[in-house]
């Protein structure tokens, strides 16, 4: 990824030039790719004999990250609520509120073994607002009138996010449990395969993604490897569909990659994109190398959780200049 400065980022914040009404909605990635890093660390101890720490400092550094950046939406929700209903109108950021719920799901699944009542609340909280987020987009999808070119791999979030049900509800032992991931595979599997073929059509016949927007392209491995989390969470096996999915979500990464991971691709908040696919997939790796045994395997998932923990070091970094230079809230 680009990670040239720019000189201009002090003078800005230094200058006053800045607001809440600039933060974006889409910085929940950064919650969702730092749990899924923290879930995958903790995948590895057993796997690797990585350090329990790891995964233990990653998962409440995302807790961090969820609670500075609710507070800042809010305050931008309550002193610009018409730029928060903006976003969410819009037929494109609007997806972005389903990262909200995930977060929630993910950070259940984080904080579980510290404390079962409270992520079996929040899990609840985000089994409820993913739902209705994937109702919200699903009826915008067919009021109709959508421009071809507002379909883009961001539409799958919401899928993406029922999924992310099974994914990290798979031991919730509330007894209605069963039956709402039963109902998440189904829902989510099959509204991220609606989308992802209508996002794929308009990418091969459309215009290519600006290169400011090619982060987002990583998005269209979620659905395979959040997928694959979920089949073995809900059904308890890593059978040959399990299997598929993981290898169709690992070639989706070798094809996108090489498009996302370029030079000229400009930073912004926008790259957390890149961040959840890959820590699913990640975890995913792991799941498989574990079940299914193997050098080879095992060295995949070794070096997509190197590769993840690199990439989201680098993104954190990046991010954390951005909100201190001003850049983050710049309004000229």
């Amino acid at each position: 990824m680009n990670t040239t400065t720019a000189p201009t980022a002090a003078p800005v914040f230094a200058s006053g030039h800045y607001s809440i009404r600039q933060l974006p909605i889409n910085l929940y990635g950064a919650v969702m790719g730092l749990a899924g890093l923290a879930l995958a660390w903790r995948a590895a101890v057993p796997a690797f004999g990585a350090p329990a720490a790891i995964g233990a400092a990653t998962g409440f550094f995302a807790l961090a990250v969820f609670l500075a950046h609710s507070a800042g939406y809010l305050a931008k929700l309550a002193r610009h609520p018409d730029a928060v209903r903006r976003e969410f109108t819009d037929p494109v950021s609007g997806n972005f509120f389903g990262q909200f719920a995930i977060s929630l799901l993910l950070l259940s699944a984080v904080l579980t073994p510290y404390g079962h009542a409270f992520a079996q609340g929040l899990w609840t909280a985000g089994v409820a607002v993913t739902l209705a987020l994937s109702l919200l987009v699903g009826s915008r999808l067919l009021h109709g009138k959508l421009a071809p070119a507002h379909m883009l791999p961001v539409w799958i979030i919401p899928g993406v996010g029922v999924l992310d049900i099974g994914v990290t509800g798979g031991h919730m032992p509330m007894a209605w449990a069963g039956e709402i991931n039963l109902a998440a595979v189904a829902i989510g599997a099959m509204v991220a395969l609606v989308l992802w073929t209508l996002i794929i059509h308009r990418l091969a016949h459309g215009e290519p993604l600006p290169m400011g927007m090619r982060p987002s392209l990583m998005i269209l491995m979620a659905p395979f490897a959040v997928g694959f989390l979920a089949w073995v969470n809900v059904f308890g096996q890593v059978d040959h569909f399990a299997g598929a999915l993981f290898y169709f979500g690992l070639f989706v990464f070798v094809v996108v990659a090489p498009k996302v991971f370029r030079r000229d691709v400009p930073f912004s908040p926008g790259w957390w994109a890149v961040s959840f696919p890959m820590a699913a997939l990640a975890n995913a790796a792991i799941v498989y190398a574990e079940a299914r045994g193997g050098a080879l395997l095992h060295g995949i998932a070794g070096v997509l959780l190197i590769g993840l923990t690199l990439a989201l070091a680098v993104l954190t970094v990046r991010t954390l200049h951005w909100v201190f230079s001003g850049r983050l809230f710049a309004t000229a």
